[in-house]
């Protein structure tokens, strides 16, 4: 039986710290959280285990979808986000999304997140397989940043809030069932301690470095569902691995997103020859869903012998492209090229992660009292393909319903001390260059086109590993890179099973839609 716990411990011999709210993730999804459970007076501690601004939210350049304009309707967003989920989402949790969605966006300007307007009203864009312009966007292309500034600013500020830096969540306490702790270390000492809490929110974020490029920060290793995992939860379509189209690809550069706002304001995808070619693709041409330009992509790309395929936005009005998108702009200058003029090289990269830890439509687990959030849960509502700008308001919509579900639950569990052996030898783990490889493994192998080979060849190369299990785990790197390992099973074994072809995720041995696969793969441990 795989092992519970990464390292050994006693409780009864390590600092204990006791708060009402235990939320692990400083991005939208954490904070906003947070901050919602501290005003009923409860005591909430945020970890993280980096700063506070490290995370996708801070990336983020889109925006955020919302039905408030007025040719647009929940109706109409759900109807989107359900067409790009293509055949899995969950009606219920969609519904609860699209009609949610404004009045969280619209909280957040109230606690001080400015967005862009235009003549004094709120500055619309689209973006692909929306059919309305619904997505807002502050300071053109810095959405992320602007609303990473307005939490952060919001929590730091509340007085039943502590947010504690550098401080890595290493396993969660349960016992029958019922969360009650997190084993924890902090970084900046190499000490662990123990958080009692009467609830955990899971809002680590994504899995993005499963992958050797990625639009993901370097915390993005999928440490909540490797937790969540371990503690006895259900994991959920985590085979469904979104790859962005558009990531600018030169030489030296690190893995730069250029938002598909890009392409929602007009610009063309072009080929080697400088052939555009989504109108042969699909009627939406650039703004059809990102599985499906990812895909043409690749064949253009194949089909040409080319690295890359280029954004052009020659034809557009330069003001506009110099106002609305300024950080893509001043980055691709960094590399000698002119965004209004010059061709883009571009290529796609992972992405976004629509599985995760299945929760409810309050974002319970089946773990009393363990909770998950944003990019780490899987509610369904994202299906097999996540509709863009939906990812920041869904961390919203259901960090706002954790609050509340918890609110119901009474009294946390009587504090208990806890002793765990994790039978782990005092012998190095042996883990030089092994994130590297095994990132490139998963890039080759469980990429954007897969095939029963690859995720064979995948998986044995995972078993070969099984000794580490039993190595010591000395650091949080260590710690870390075992949940990457775990977590990368489970989306081996996710996209094995699913034999068929369906939003993000495309087998080469199964390449059509399937019937009788309008499921989700759900496994635990």
């Amino acid at each position: 039986m795989e092992e519970l716990f990464l390292v050994n411990f006693d409780t009864r011999s390590l600092p204990v710290e006791e708060v009402d709210f235990l939320v692990v993730g400083s991005g939208i999804a954490g904070l906003y959280t947070a901050l919602t459970a501290s005003r009923d007076g409860s005591k909430v501690a945020v970890l993280t285990k980096a700063r506070i601004d490290d995370g996708n939210t801070e990336k983020a350049q889109g925006g955020i979808a919302a039905a408030i304009g007025e040719t647009d309707s929940p109706a109409l967003h759900r109807e989107d986000t359900l067409l790009a989920g293509a055949g899995i989402c969950d009606p219920e949790a969609v519904e609860i999304l699209v009609t949610e969605g404004p009045d969280r966006v619209r909280e957040l300007m109230r606690l001080g997140a400015v967005f862009d307007r235009d003549a004094g009203r709120l500055a619309l864009t689209r973006e692909g397989a929306h059919q309305r312009r619904r997505i807002l966007h502050a300071s053109g292309d810095a959405t992320g940043a602007e609303l990473q500034r307005a939490l952060s600013t919001a929590v730091l500020a509340e007085g039943r809030v502590r947010v504690l830096e550098n401080h890595f969540v290493v396993d969660l306490l349960v016992r029958e069932g019922v969360f009650f702790g997190a084993l924890v270390m902090d970084r900046d000492h190499g000490n662990l301690c123990v958080f009692r809490a009467g609830v955990c929110v899971l809002a680590s974020g994504g899995l993005g470095q499963l992958y050797s490029l990625s639009t993901n920060p370097a915390v993005a290793t999928g440490d909540g569902v490797a937790l969540a995992y371990r503690a006895g939860a259900e994991v959920m379509d985590l085979e469904f691995i979104q790859f962005h189209p558009t990531v600018l690809h030169v030489e030296g550069a690190l893995p730069f997103l250029v938002s598909e706002a890009v392409r929602g304001e007009g610009a063309y995808l072009r080929n080697k020859a400088g052939e555009r070619f989504m109108p042969s693709y699909h009627e939406l041409a650039e703004l059809a869903p990102r599985d499906v330009v990812t895909r043409a992509i690749l064949s253009e790309m194949d089909k040409t012998g080319a690295g890359e395929v280029y954004l052009d936005l020659s034809h557009l009005d330069p003001r506009m492209i110099e106002k609305r998108f300024p950080t893509i702009g001043a980055t691709v200058s960094r590399h000698g090229l002119d965004l209004a003029r010059d061709p883009v090289p571009v290529a796609p990269c992972a992405h976004y992660a629509m599985g995760g830890v299945k929760t409810g439509l309050w974002g319970q687990t089946g773990v009393e009292r363990l909770y998950a959030c944003g990019e780490t849960a899987c509610t369904g509502v994202h299906g097999a393909n996540r509709l863009a700008s939906n990812s920041l308001v869904d961390g919203l919509v259901f960090g706002r319903r954790i609050v509340e579900h918890a609110a119901r639950l009474g009294r946390s569990p009587a504090p208990r001390e806890f002793a765990c052996s994790a039978r782990r030898e005092a012998k190095p783990a042996g883990f030089n260059g092994l994130k590297e490889q095994l990132r490139a493994m998963m890039s080759r192998q469980a990429g954007p086109l897969r095939d029963a080979d690859g995720l064979a060849g995948a998986g044995r190369w995972l078993d070969d590993l099984v000794s580490l299990n039993q190595a010591a785990l000395t650091t949080a790197a260590d710690m870390e890179l075992v949940n990457m390992l775990e977590v990368a099973r489970l989306v081996i074994r996710a996209a094995g099973a699913r034999r068929e072809s369906r939003g993000a995720h495309f087998r080469r041995d199964f390449p059509h839609t399937g019937p009788g696969w309008e499921q989700h793969l759900i496994f635990r441990r």
